[in-house]
């Protein structure tokens, strides 16, 4: 079977090394255009652009698939594989493959259809969530199933941990699926659309922690923010973002630092408080509580705001 494969970020490159791996023809990969990084704003291509030219996979890096379908046709591939791509796809797109586009969703569908699958899962307290392998079609994320594949969400996780389980794990449903299609085997499951629930791109100021709200809440909005687009709290006037959060005895008036010591720092919410173990003030490094605190930047007392004071 011969693959156009289209993805962008780190997500989206153990499912392409599991399919070469099984054997499957990676006839070209399309991903996005190199984007300015850093501030000297370097133009850097996209992890899975970077991995495919070292495998001397050609590579395609479309502004607007949709004005390149003549294009992907002449690849003469079975099928298109995307893993996180960010494109919308149209139907000149998808018909340029006799045996169909399929898609590798990060969550059980029909739950969680959308841009941020893994960010909500977690969000919402989820037990678990998956892989599914869905045949794309023109409505957002509503095409027929060929396998869902589901795993646990630890206490522990944050976005960035359950996505790496979650990446190796749409790599084997991947080789799977397609395997099945090449056989004749496949047998697509209809989503049920009255469970399905949607799930937009994060905006970064559904990020502002409030300390208002339970524990438990506000430490799952910090877990699923992790590492990116990270949430945050203004502590004296400065910006600080949470990389991990986890609930904790204690209680006090929301937002105010109960205690700051090498174990961590602790917060009081409503109700409740949480642990954060892990920060970084506004133009500084990722630090651990212990070394945040040494270096005298939150104590006892002082108080987490929403919003800049």
């Amino acid at each position: 079977m011969r693959i156009v494969y289209a993805g962008a970020p780190g997500f989206s490159v153990p499912p392409l090394k599991a399919l070469m791996a099984a054997g499957f023809e990676i006839a070209a990969c399309v991903t996005q255009p190199d984007k300015p990084v850093g501030r000297k704003a370097l133009l850097t291509p996209t992890p899975l652009k970077a991995f495919a030219e070292s495998a001397g996979i050609p590579v395609f890096a479309f502004p607007k698939i949709r004005e390149h379908a003549e294009a992907l046709r002449a690849l003469s591939a079975d099928v298109m594989v995307t893993c996180a791509y960010g494109q919308i796809l149209t139907e000149e797109v998808l018909s340029a493959f006799p045996l169909g586009v399929y898609n590798i969703h990060a969550s059980l569908l029909p739950r969680w259809r959308g841009a941020s699958p893994i960010q909500h899962a977690i969000l919402a307290g989820d037990a678990e969530t998956g892989i599914t392998v869905m045949r794309t079609q023109l409505g957002l994320d509503t095409g027929d199933m060929l396998l869902r594949r589901a795993v646990a969400i630890l206490p522990e996780d944050t976005a960035g941990t359950l996505s790496e389980r979650l990446s190796v794990l749409g790599g084997e449903c991947a080789v799977e699926a397609l395997s099945m299609l090449q056989k004749g085997e496949a047998v697509p499951e209809k989503q049920d659309p009255s469970a399905a629930t949607l799930c937009k791109k994060i905006k970064k100021e559904e990020c502002a922690v409030d300390f208002s709200r339970p524990a438990e809440q506000i430490c799952r909005l910090v877990r699923a923010m992790s590492p990116a687009p990270l949430a945050y709290a203004y502590l004296n006037g400065r910006l600080v973002n949470f990389y991990f959060a986890e609930p904790c005895a204690g209680e006090g008036a929301p937002g105010t630092i109960i205690r700051a010591d090498k174990t961590g720092i602790y917060i009081a919410a409503a109700p409740g408080a949480v642990r954060v173990t892990e920060l970084q003030a506004e133009g500084g490094k990722r630090m651990r509580a212990a070394d945040f605190v040494n270096g005298r930047k939150a104590a006892a007392g002082d108080v987490f705001a929403k919003e800049k004071r």
